[in-house]
């Protein structure tokens, strides 16, 4: 099943919030309503570098997200495009959401000329990565936090 993906709109600030919660507690991450908030303003303003993407069932109800941006590839001498966010509800998990997602994910970067679209996940996030696998080549490139 092929599920159609849009940008966000205004109306969907409670559906999206909802799924962002859940994102944030999949991955045991303290998240604000404020914190929320800070995230749509910037999903629903345009001259800001994160847009959003969101998967919607036959009803119409949002069951997935995406965020991504352009970065910056100075090696290459290149723009590529960083998926920074990517969630599925639990009750629409293994109907394409995932998939279709990171697929206008693509199609966005292939269309400004990005080089790349790359992501990160939890190595023990199983589920998820067996559809990396099948979507990316997974790289060998070690990440490391500076917190400030």
């Amino acid at each position: 099943m092929t599920l159609p993906i849009r940008a966000p709109r205004a109306t969907d600030r409670p559906e999206w919030e909802r799924l962002y919660q859940g994102y944030a507690e999949f991955y045991r991450v303290t998240q604000t309503a404020a914190m929320r908030a800070t995230v749509w303003s910037w999903l629903m303003d345009e001259a800001h570098a994160v847009e959003g993407r969101v998967a919607v069932d036959a009803e119409g109800d949002l069951v997935g997200l995406a965020h991504f941006r352009p970065f910056a590839r100075p090696l290459a001498a290149s723009t590529g495009g960083f998926l920074d966010d990517l969630f599925v509800a639990p009750e629409a998990r293994g109907h394409g959401a995932a998939e279709a997602l990171i697929a206008s994910v693509r199609a966005e970067g292939a269309a400004r000329g990005w080089s790349v679209i790359r992501w990160i996940t939890a190595e023990d996030n199983a589920r998820a990565r067996a559809v990396y696998d099948r979507l990316a080549d997974r790289t060998s490139w070690v990440t490391y936090d500076i917190r400030l």
